[in-house]
């Protein structure tokens, strides 16, 4: 794969961090050049998984770049074609649903909304409690809408949370190369967690 320039955007599902800090190292050592994006919440929140300070910290550290983190400083992502692939890693139904709607209030959909406007691929990692219920319906308008990929999930846990899907961080980076050349890696869907 060539070497992108990628806009990597986190959104709150904060226990998933890890696992995309990871898939983020793994792109940054393919040579690809990332600049970290992030919700008002992933920004700004601090729990148990992290403070906020420690997760801008990491962003920072390895991208070596500036976090976009305001809708004023994510606006330029299209006109300035600042990206040749937006991942999202985690994205919560949250941003799901505000993406499948067009809705562009924090960093991360406007990012997404401008980016797209040069009709350029983005890459959706799926992490959400409620993927299988109210989720369902915006993970399949968007696995319908041109432009839009998905790194393959899986139920996390079909006993404690049956609703539940999340992406496999570590498949990112093959993820990615098949998006930048217009394909959606398969099988989306993976066997669940054991």
């Amino acid at each position: 794969m060539d070497k992108l320039k990628i806009g990597y955007a986190l959104t709150g599902s904060f226990c998933t961090f890890e696992e995309s800090f990871r898939a983020m190292e793994e792109l940054s050592k393919l040579g690809h050049e990332l600049t970290p994006i992030a919700s008002f919440n992933a920004y700004n929140l601090s729990t148990r998984f992290g403070s906020a300070e420690e997760i801008r910290g990491r962003l920072i550290g390895i991208t070596g770049r500036q976090i976009i983190h305001t809708i004023e400083d994510a606006e330029p992502v299209g006109p300035r074609k600042m990206f040749d692939l937006i991942i999202v890693a985690p994205c919560t139904s949250n941003t799901l649903a505000k993406l499948a709607c067009g809705v562009n209030d924090t960093p991360v959909t406007m990012a997404v909304k401008s980016h797209l406007r040069n009709m350029k691929p983005v890459l959706i990692a799926v992490s959400t409690n409620d993927a299988l219920a109210a989720a369902a319906k915006n993970i399949g308008a968007l696995q319908n809408y041109r432009n839009y990929f998905f790194v393959p999930y899986r139920q996390d846990d079909t006993i404690k949370k049956p609703m539940s899907m999340v992406a496999d961080f570590s498949l990112i980076p093959e993820a990615a190369d098949c998006t930048v050349r217009g394909e959606q890696m398969q099988p989306i869907v993976r066997a669940a967690k054991q």
